[in-house]
């Protein structure tokens, strides 16, 4: 069984239909890349996964459990929405770090807010707090940012900001990690840096969502390819289908672009 499964997700912003009757699935331990033009909703549909924008109509499915049905009208509480988004891991483009914290505090600091749910806080509190910072420092040495763990921000470059970034989305342990165009921001060098963390992930049979527009990465790094334009899937196959034979016209040309 697919770990996630996406029927017919539809999003209007008030006129405009940015993401248009799209469905798709992911097995579990596979990487899917997106890819498309600006524009062509790419980004709003991972928002609609991590449930940063709210779909006009469809269903999200995470290991057979709906988290999202556009006819359910019932309003969910904020605890309700925060437990739905841990299924998701969320990158961004632009990091979203914290400023005001250090590296092993932007990675933890999640982790921290919600053990105070625990009902077990209280009593088990230093343990917990150790048990998360230990985890923290692992991922921080997954990224290979051991030595960085109490810099800021402004003392990171960007592509080390973008590893504290993946390692604070791997903390909490979600069923898959979504990347937006993760490497958009960065010179060439630095995106080396990332794409190369990615890259081990995926050999590790982490369950990836990528947004990019570095085909040739997605062609040595995703199992399944989808290419999006005007809010529609167009294509979607492996990459030897999508990236080396596509079939649509509108695939060859945006693939053919300078």
């Amino acid at each position: 069984m697919a770990i996630l499964e996406v029927n017919n997700i539809e999003k209007h912003f008030e006129s405009t239909q940015v993401i248009k009757d799209v469905s798709f699935s992911l097995e579990k331990g596979n990487a899917l890349a997106i890819i498309g033009r600006s524009g062509s909703g790419k980004t709003t549909l991972l928002r609609c996964l991590n449930f940063l924008e709210t779909p006009n109509k469809g269903t999200i499915s995470v290991n057979g459990e709906i988290l999202f049905d556009a006819e359910n009208k019932v309003k969910i509480t904020d605890q309700e929405l925060r437990k739905k988004r841990l299924h998701f891991g969320m990158v961004f483009q632009s990091f979203n770090l914290f400023p005001q914290y250090t590296a092993l505090e932007n990675v933890t600091l999640a982790g921290k807010l919600l053990a105070k749910e625990r009902p077990d806080y209280k009593q088990n509190k230093k343990k917990i707090i150790e048990e998360i910072d230990q985890n923290g420092i692992e991922l921080l040495d997954q990224m290979g940012l051991s030595e960085r763990a109490g810099h800021y921000p402004h003392q990171l470059s960007g592509g080390q900001q973008q590893r504290v970034a993946i390692a604070r989305a791997l903390a909490l342990k979600p069923d898959i990690l979504c990347f937006d165009e993760p490497t958009s921001a960065l010179d060439p060098e630095l995106t080396g840096e990332v794409l190369k963390v990615i890259r081990s992930l995926a050999e590790k049979k982490t369950t990836m969502i990528i947004v990019t527009h570095e085909m040739d990465f997605a062609r040595d790094v995703a199992d399944q390819i989808i290419f999006m334009d005007e809010g529609y899937i167009v294509e979607q196959g492996t990459p030897a289908q999508v990236i080396d034979n596509p079939t649509q016209e509108r695939t060859r040309q945006f693939l053919s672009r300078p």
